[in-house]
């Protein structure tokens, strides 16, 4: 499990700048990360990582993430998005 100082690096770093982004990662860091597995939570990670015209065409354009567990973690955070504009 996450560390409240990596808890916040996290957070921190999901302040992308960018408006699309931030509406769909930043719910989904207050709501969802403090409770995935610790492999979910390194694989999220990984995912801040990427540029942001990457994760824009993955979770935006619906282009699939080059890497498999990068795309479940795109299609959880895109589920989340949904349903908290619903």
């Amino acid at each position: 499990m996450l560390t409240e100082i990596e808890y916040k690096k996290l957070a921190w770093h999901s302040r992308r700048g960018m408006r699309e982004l931030d509406l769909l990662l930043l719910p989904f860091v207050e709501s969802v990360l403090p409770v995935l597995a610790a492999e979910q939570q390194n694989l999220y990670e990984r995912l801040l990582e990427e540029e942001d015209q990457d994760l824009f065409s993955w979770l935006v354009l619906r282009e699939p993430a080059r890497d498999a567990g990068l795309q479940s973690l795109v299609d959880q955070i895109r589920l989340r998005g949904h349903g908290s504009a619903n």
